[in-house]
């Protein structure tokens, strides 16, 4: 089985990017293979350094994912719209378009969107 995720909110203001990395975390502990889809406001969960105080570290779970196994992939036209930079990207996010969005869609056997 596999799952695509998609996160279209920015970390810290709101709990659904932690509500969708939570998710997708506990789905790959499950066995169920995991795409996640960094999309607008989204693209934020991935950039590198962050360092909240009092909360949750999102980069942290998003990591943990990754080295899970998940597939993880930011919309390249919404980074560069919000100013981020490649190289400001975690480790094993790969810079995408919405045919990899569409791809990871099709391939899903379900598809979650936060």
């Amino acid at each position: 089985m596999k799952f695509t995720v998609i996160i279209g909110d920015a970390p810290y203001g709101k709990e659904r990017a932690y509500s969708a990395l939570r998710f997708a975390l506990t789905a790959l502990l499950e066995g169920i293979d995991v795409n996640i889809f960094l999309l607008e406001d989204g693209v934020y969960v991935g950039k590198r350094n962050q360092a909240p105080a009092g909360v949750p570290d999102y980069s942290e779970l998003l990591e943990n994912s990754i080295e899970a196994g998940a597939v993880v992939k930011a919309c390249g036209p919404c980074c560069k719209a919000r100013g981020i930079s490649e190289e400001e990207l975690l480790e094993g996010i790969t810079p995408a378009t919405m045919h990899d969005l569409i791809a990871f869609v099709k391939e899903a056997d379900k598809t979650v969107n936060f």
